[in-house]
């Protein structure tokens, strides 16, 4: 299978890209400088992820898509969004897995309100949470068969299983999930249809 990798020198994009070469699947990814180690199944193109026409180079012959673009207190995730989406749309590429934050979940405490509205969360700081719900609606949106994966606090660390999922819901009473664990669930979905269209809350 071609992928397409958006966010693949991250924390969570460098696990998904690691799987997606020792599956050996012909993978296609962006970045700004050359961080990537070279592999034979590994295409990077340079270039910026707020620029249509990059983002069109990196989607170009892709069978899916994936999208590990954090925020860093910019506006880089739903600068390239929309971009990809129209891309996809326009390709006739359906699918795309993307990482969020526990943040949009649904709240527990408050009916019809986010985790990051609701007070489930301890956060002051809402500038992630708002920029995530904002690509979050964007996919809600689309015609894409998307899944975003909501991981709680994020230590590095390797896949250890032993993680739980809960569609639209971060898992009751649960505290953090690895880089490591949180890469390995979203590079499933690849093959997975339980979560098209859907959020799922990851954590131990």
């Amino acid at each position: 299978m071609k992928l397409a990798i958006f966010g693949a020198t991250g924390r969570v994009g460098s696990e998904i890209l690691k799987r997606a070469l020792a599956d050996g699947h012909q993978v296609t990814a962006l970045q700004r400088s050359p961080k990537l180690d070279k592999h034979p199944n590994l295409e990077t193109v340079f270039g910026n992820v707020r620029e249509g026409k990059d983002i069109e180079r990196v989607i170009t012959g892709a069978d899916a898509v994936f999208s590990a673009l954090g925020t860093d207190k910019t506006t880089t995730l739903t600068d390239a969004l929309p971009f990809i989406i129209e891309s996809m749309e326009r390709h006739g590429i359906n699918r795309i897995i993307t990482i969020g934050t526990a943040g949009i979940l649904d709240s527990r405490l408050e009916e019809g309100k986010l985790r990051y509205q609701g007070g489930d969360s301890n956060r002051k700081m809402t500038f992630a949470a708002e920029e995530h719900e904002k690509a979050f609606r964007l996919l809600e949106q689309s015609n894409l068969e998307w899944t975003i994966v909501c991981p709680t606090y994020l230590p590095d660390g390797e896949a250890k299983g032993g993680y739980r999922v809960e569609k639209d819901f971060l898992p009751e009473g649960g505290k953090e999930i690895s880089t490591g664990d949180t890469g390995e669930f979203a590079y499933r979905q690849l093959e997975e249809s339980t979560f098209v269209r859907s959020r799922v809350g990851i954590a131990y």
